[in-house]
């Protein structure tokens, strides 16, 4: 008969005789605690690392924590997230937080279960990024759970917000094409089936920072909205609409990155050249729109200042802070290629 030989599971207990101390220093250290010297920790943390010790996530969460983060985002295509998830995880690093991801999708019925998903697993902090539940739901979640809430601009006692000065953003992108001569300038905004308050959504506050600066300008005639979604399709969609009408625009922006490549492909499918036709600017400064054969001028909001942020917020969360906190991004403009005067027959 043969058998099978499994290795026994290192427990806390190795770890700390390997360590020479205690158990309880060990899940100090363990916790990211305070109480905890730096030379203790270091010798705790190389006998985890030659022990290949890996704490149980069962037994975590029976003791209070799981040392998981959950992050909910709309979807994985847009590469704006990637950036907030790399701040995200450089904040965690070396804390013993791992963080797990899920897709919310585009509705709130998609979403609810993806929430239910995180909060069932027993992570010790959400984060949410744009997420379409209404307050009440959030708020909801973050009397449970340690929470922030990334893209949404409303007030709440119960969690934290980090997210963009939207109306400064969209000012510096159309003053930007303004300065340069255009005045039909036209926009693609986005949508979705969220209830929050308008007012408290980046795509809206966008939009209506874009026909304000237009009316000051006395370009109100002018205004020329599209409403797809801050997606490539989206994008496309959006700028085939607004390249079909008769006085076609001479700069587009774009909400977003990811639908100002959309617009891209439209305007180069219609036999036209990015600027000499058609100016195109974006928002998120995401790297996709500083390759060289893109260079779509931009919008920075430094995601990863975001995901930072949110990460260290939720470590605060969890470790006893109760009060919540705001957190603003000042964007700044990144201008590129993708934007010049306009043709002197059209300025």
């Amino acid at each position: 008969m043969t058998t099978r030989d499994r290795r026994r599971r290192v427990t806390i207990a190795d770890v700390a005789n390997h360590a020479q101390v205690s158990t309880t220093a060990v899940s100090k250290v363990i916790r990211n605690a305070y109480g905890v010297s730096p030379a203790m920790r270091d010798r705790v943390k190389a006998a985890i690392d030659e022990l290949g010790y890996r704490p149980h996530a069962a037994a975590r969460a029976m003791r209070g924590r799981t040392f998981t983060i959950g992050v909910m985002l709309p979807h994985i295509r847009n590469p704006f997230f990637a950036d907030i998830l790399d701040g995200l995880n450089a904040q965690l690093d070396d804390t013993g937080y791992q963080a797990i991801m899920i897709q919310g999708g585009a509705t709130q019925k998609a979403e609810a279960p993806a929430i239910d998903a995180l909060v069932d697993r027993q992570v010790d902090g959400i984060l949410m990024i744009s997420p379409l539940a209404p307050r009440a739901r959030l708020e909801a979640v973050g009397r449970e759970i340690p929470t922030v809430v990334l893209g949404r601009h409303e007030r709440s006692a119960v969690y934290d917000a980090v997210f963009d000065d939207d109306e400064a953003g969209a000012e510096l992108v159309v003053n930007h094409l303004i300065g340069l001569g255009h005045r039909r300038i036209a926009h693609i905004t986005h949508q979705d089936n969220s209830t929050a308050r308008p007012s408290d959504l980046l795509h809206i506050i966008r939009a209506e920072t874009y026909e304000r600066v237009m009316r000051e300008h006395d370009l109100a005639a002018e205004i020329a909205i599209a409403t797809t979604y801050y997606t490539e399709e989206g994008g496309y969609d959006g700028a085939q609409q607004l390249l079909a009408r008769s006085r076609r625009p001479t700069a587009i922006f774009a909400g977003a990155d990811q639908a100002a490549f959309g617009a891209l492909a439209a305007v180069h499918e219609a036999g036209l050249a990015v600027p000499g036709d058609i100016s195109i600017a974006g928002y998120d400064n995401t790297r996709l729109a500083a390759l060289p054969n893109i260079a779509i001028t931009s919008i920075d909001q430094d995601g990863a200042v975001m995901g930072h942020t949110a990460a260290r917020l939720l470590l605060e969360r969890i470790e006893g802070r109760t009060s919540a906190v705001r957190f603003s991004v000042t964007p700044s403009l990144v201008p590129r290629r993708s934007t010049a005067a306009p043709p002197p027959q059209d300025g």
